[in-house]
């Protein structure tokens, strides 16, 4: 019973997010699309996180950063679009949104994954505050205030500065990537990485280089991150220092343990049910973080797998 109401969520759900454009234009609510657009690029942020929080049990309190660096480099090409040839292309600032983003976690992990515990939560946090601070202060770029973004990406056939074009950009890329990290995870690396969440001693002492093994599934979820920057600053046509700050990380946390973690598609699952309650009970009150914190508590308590361990049997707490 539990299987086929899980099938029912994700196939109806994939379904209703197919036609959500239309629907939301037949209807005369067209907001719908940019807000569900948003909902699917936080949720492949939070998808990026899981794989290192749920898949290799890296606590990244910093993730925010790749996202922030993401929507940066986006950012700054579209600001030097009339200096620098092709910086208003897709095809050009997405794949170097990624690159930056990695190459940022390829550093940052070199140095954090020789720790573990709390010292790797609090250099990640630290890393990324420093990246936060290093965009507060660049005056050039709108420093505190961001910096407005000429126009959306040019991305050749595919109109993005039409809504319903960039939804089924950004739902067709958190698709794909979800496609992949099924892949990757049911793969021989993803088997070691759960491995080395398990018991990383002994994955060692079995022969694997855990350290190896745990830097490029950082330097993955960084490039994934950083595609959800990109995709986010060509949403609002805005870049602040606010996507680096360190709350960002937190609420991309809270979507990945709401929606469960070491789950492929637990994340969105936590995404569109995290910002869904932001929006409602934020109209009832400011403090809305009161009622989500107990809510949270209870998803821990009632399943391991937060609410996608609802769906599964192996998913609730005996």
């Amino acid at each position: 019973m539990l299987e086929i109401l899980r099938r029912i969520v994700l196939w109806g759900g994939l379904v209703l997010l197919c036609v959500l454009p239309p629907l939301a234009d037949a209807l005369g609510e067209g907001f719908y699309t940019v807000m569900v657009s948003r909902v699917l690029i936080l949720a492949l942020g939070a998808v990026s996180l899981n794989l290192i929080l749920g898949y290799g049990g890296m606590v990244s309190f910093g993730h925010a950063a790749y996202l922030g660096l993401g929507a940066y480099v986006v950012g700054i090409l579209s600001y030097h679009s009339g200096e620098w040839f092709g910086t208003e292309s897709a095809f050009v600032a997405f794949p170097a949104a990624m690159l930056v983003s990695a190459l940022f976690a390829l550093v940052i992990g070199a140095i954090s994954l020789r720790t573990s515990g709390v010292y790797f939560i609090m250099i990640t946090l630290a890393f990324a505050q420093m990246v936060y601070f290093f965009f507060v202060s660049q005056q050039d770029y709108g420093g505190m205030d961001g910096m407005q973004m000429w126009s959306r990406s040019d991305a050749g056939p595919l109109d993005l500065s039409d809504d319903a074009s960039f939804y089924y950009l950004a739902l067709v890329l958190l698709l794909a990537v979800l496609f992949l990290k099924h892949r990757l995870v049911q793969s021989r690396f993803g088997m070691v990485l759960r491995g080395i969440r398990e018991n990383e001693r002994r994955m060692r002492a079995l022969g694997f280089a855990t350290y190896r093994y745990k830097l490029v599934a950082f330097v993955i979820s960084g490039a994934v991150a950083g595609l959800a920057g990109a995709l986010m600053a060509n949403l609002t046509e805005f870049v602040s220092p606010s996507l680096l700050h360190w709350t960002r990380s937190g609420e991309l946390m809270v979507m990945v343990i709401l929606g469960g973690m070491g789950s492929i598609a637990g994340p969105v699952l936590g995404a569109f049910a995290f910002l869904v309650l932001e929006d409602v009970l934020s109209e009832i009150t400011q403090h809305w973080m009161i009622v989500l914190g107990p809510l949270l508590i209870l998803i821990v308590l009632l399943a391991r797998r937060g609410l996608y361990g609802l769906l599964t049997p192996e998913g609730r707490h005996k």
